[in-house]
């Protein structure tokens, strides 16, 4: 144990010599590779790290682009949906305004039928009436007239009922 305790000089130089040359092979060969190794993965982490920032400087102006779209898509709705609801409106107007026009035309119409239909009934009411009362009259006048006083009275009764209807209507003025 002795020996351990005590130094030997040749052996400090020759520790010393292969811890140098120790030391210069792991320079040349272990070192200087690991260093290299860790500035190239330090420099591909930095260009990596360049990339995502820019990367995300991108997405945040194209989510800001699509955000302004989105605006403009919206505004764009709304002005499709108010003008649908304007359209709409109109057409509901006028279609509104048709039929009133239509069923005023309908009515019109109706009055001008009731109106002739008036007309042919009073014509052909006093065609009735007349041929009834000269029934009668000829019938009270076989009984009680002579043939010339029967004439003359039934002029006389065609031309009152000829007067009565000549534009008073249905029931005459009597």
């Amino acid at each position: 144990m002795e020996t351990l305790l005590s130094p030997d000089p040749g052996l400090y130089i020759w520790t010393i010599v292969s811890f140098l040359v120790l030391v210069g092979l792991l320079k040349a060969f272990a070192w200087g590779p690991l260093l290299r190794a860790v500035e190239e993965r330090e420099s591909a982490m930095r260009s990596e790290r360049e990339k995502a920032e820019a990367a995300r400087r991108e997405a945040e102006g194209i989510q800001r682009s699509l955000a302004e779209q989105l605006k403009g898509v919206d505004a764009q709705a709304q002005e499709i949906l108010s003008k649908a609801a304007r359209e709409g409106e109109a057409l509901r107007e006028r279609l509104k305004k048709d039929a009133e026009e239509e069923s005023k035309r309908l009515l019109e119409r109706s009055r001008e039928q009731l109106v002739e239909e008036k007309a042919r009934l009073v014509v052909e009411l006093r065609g009735e009436v007349a041929a009834l009362s000269v029934q009668a009259a000829e019938r009270l006048l076989k009984k009680s007239l002579d043939p010339g006083v029967k004439k003359e009275a039934l002029s006389e009764f065609l031309g009152q009922l000829d007067a009565r209807g000549g534009g008073k209507g249905p029931g005459g003025g009597a």
